[in-house]
């Protein structure tokens, strides 16, 4: 084996490391199901052309990126306390899988796909319905019993709630299963982040095949199935979207 053969495996190694490392922090001691789990690139979170780290997430701050695909809006933001705990959630199929926690050196920033799980609510260029609630909000529960609670993700369109700190979950109105998860990987010693894939109750394909017009418009494009590779960079909501409704 000549020096440019080593040097080749021993990437080769280092890469397969990283992956094995990244999904052994949200992999569970039983196997996820194969439909709950969605595999996709690899990709890089940016902002501005640098890679954004943790002290970039500011508690509150809510950055959307596109992934897996150009077109899939994917919100990510910092709880501002420690999740550590994982959680065994439900899909409207009635497949369970295991949310990770959050990410990051103090677990506190987690990912979710921008897709509201009842009617595709989503962070669009003109508006958004789709925000995260850091500061305690008034919701109505699944029992119309009036509640107050903070760090939630709030669907304004019929008034979808999901519990940040809980894997998404379902707090109130007709969302019929959590919101997907992106799963994320956190290198400590380059303090960059990057995606992995999705989990849950993932909607893209239908989202894709709903939207396919609007999606080619907003975002200039033909092929809205176009994956993300490499590197994504991130916006704040506001950036991305022109008008943010809170409700």
């Amino acid at each position: 084996m000549n020096n440019s053969d080593r040097k080749n495996r021993r990437k080769f190694l280092k890469v397969c490391g990283t992956y094995a490392a990244a999904f052994a922090t949200w992999h569970p001691t039983h196997a996820q199901s194969a439909t709950t789990r969605q595999y996709a690139e690899r990709v890089q979170l940016m902002r501005n052309k640098t890679p954004i780290g943790a002290e970039d997430f500011q508690p509150g701050q809510t950055y959307i990126f596109n992934y897996p695909y150009v077109t899939t809006p994917c919100m990510i933001f910092n709880v501002g306390n420690r999740i550590s705990h994982q959680i065994t959630l439900t899909t409207e199929s009635g497949e369970d899988y295991v949310w990770p926690g959050g990410a990051g050196p103090d677990h506190s920033i987690v990912c979710y796909s921008a897709i509201c799980a009842h009617r595709m609510t989503y962070p669009a260029k003109a508006v958004s319905f789709l925000n995260y609630r850091h500061s305690k909000v008034v919701y109505f529960d699944e029992n119309q019993n009036r509640q107050e609670k903070e760090k939630i993700i709030y669907c304004c369109s019929e008034r979808s709630v999901y519990d940040a700190q809980n894997g998404g979950k379902v707090l109130g109105g007709p969302a019929p299963q959590p919101i997907a998860t992106i799963l994320l990987e956190y290198d400590e010693n380059e303090n960059c982040f990057y995606a992995l894939g999705a989990l849950g109750g993932t909607l893209f394909e239908k989202f894709l095949d709903e939207f396919e017009f609007r999606l080619q418009l907003d975002f200039r494009i033909a092929n809205v199935r176009e994956s993300t590779v490499n590197q994504v960079n991130l916006f704040t909501l506001e950036e991305y979207s022109e008008v943010v409704v809170h409700c």
